[in-house]
C-alpha cells in the first residue's frame, strides 16, 4: 500500500489485508502504545537470536494481547439466561455451529455471486462482507478433511487449512459420539463467515437458524467463533 500511515498499518491486521490473528490486537492499542510494543518486540527478537531463548518474545506478544483485549469493547450485550441441558450429555443430540467460513467442496456459498473467490479476494473485500447478511453452509458430520474448503477475510486461514479441527472439530465430535460421551450427533454441522453484518445476524439469521436446529431435534450446540 502506497503512503500507508502507522495507524493504517497497525489496523490492517484486524479485518485488513494483513489479517493475522496473532497481531489483530494491535488495532485496539493507541498509536503510541502500539509503536512502543513493536519497538520492544524488535528488541526482544534480537535478544532471542543472541540467547536462543524465545520465551520473552512470546510473553511480550501475550502481554500486548492482554493490554488490548482488556480494554472495554465496542459491543455490549445483556447476559443471556442460563439454559440447563435437558438431559445428560450422553443422551442428547449435539450440533456444531462455527463462524469459520468452512463449506464442502462443490458447495461454494458464492459470496456476492462470485464463484471460487480466493482467500486474498475475500481479505481485500472484507468491508463488503461486513455489510452483508451471513450465508449458512451445511456440512455433513462425516465430511472428510480433504472435502472441506474455507474462506474468511477476517482471519489467517492457514491453521484451519492445515487442520480443520482447530475450528471445525468434526473428527473430535465423531470420537465423542463413538465413545458414548454424547448421545448422537446432528446430521450436519454449520458454518458461516463471522465477518458479516451483525444486526441482520442477530435479528434475522440467528433466530431463523435456532428454529431450524430445534426442528431437527438438536438439543445442544457447540458454538465456535473464528
Amino acid at each position: 500500500m502506497d503512503h500507508e500511515s502507522f495507524s493504517e498499518f497497525k489496523n490492517s491486521f484486524s479485518y485488513g489485508y494483513r489479517s493475522d490473528l496473532s497481531f489483530k490486537f494491535l488495532k485496539g492499542l493507541p498509536d503510541e502504545e502500539a509503536a512502543v510494543f513493536i519497538q520492544t518486540l524488535f528488541t526482544k527478537i534480537v535478544e532471542a537470536m543472541d540467547s536462543g531463548n524465545w520465551q520473552p518474545v512470546a510473553e511480550h506478544v501475550i502481554a500486548g494481547q492482554v493490554a488490548s483485549y482488556s480494554k472495554p469493547g465496542s459491543f455490549a450485550y445483556d447476559d443471556a439466561p442460563f439454559t440447563p441441558l435437558p438431559k445428560p450429555l450422553n443422551q442428547l443430540k449435539l450440533g456444531l455451529l462455527t463462524s469459520s467460513g468452512h463449506f464442502v467442496a462443490g458447495g461454494d456459498p458464492r459470496p456476492f455471486g462470485e464463484e471460487n473467490m480466493t482467500q486474498l479476494e475475500a481479505t481485500v473485500r472484507i468491508s463488503d462482507f461486513l455489510r452483508e447478511a451471513p450465508t449458512l453452509s451445511a456440512i455433513p458430520m462425516d465430511t472428510p478433511p480433504v472435502a472441506l474448503r474455507v474462506r474468511h477475510g477476517g482471519y489467517d486461514i492457514r491453521g484451519a487449512e492445515a487442520d480443520p479441527n482447530v475450528i471445525l472439530p468434526l473428527a473430535h465430535l465423531q470420537t465423542l459420539a463413538k465413545d458414548g460421551i454424547v448421545g448422537a450427533l446432528a446430521e450436519n454441522a454449520y458454518s458461516f463467515v463471522g465477518a458479516c453484518a451483525q444486526t441482520p445476524l442477530r435479528k434475522k439469521s440467528a433466530p431463523q437458524w435456532a428454529a431450524m436446529l430445534k426442528q431437527q431435534g438438536i438439543e445442544a450446540m457447540v458454538l465456535l467463533p473464528a
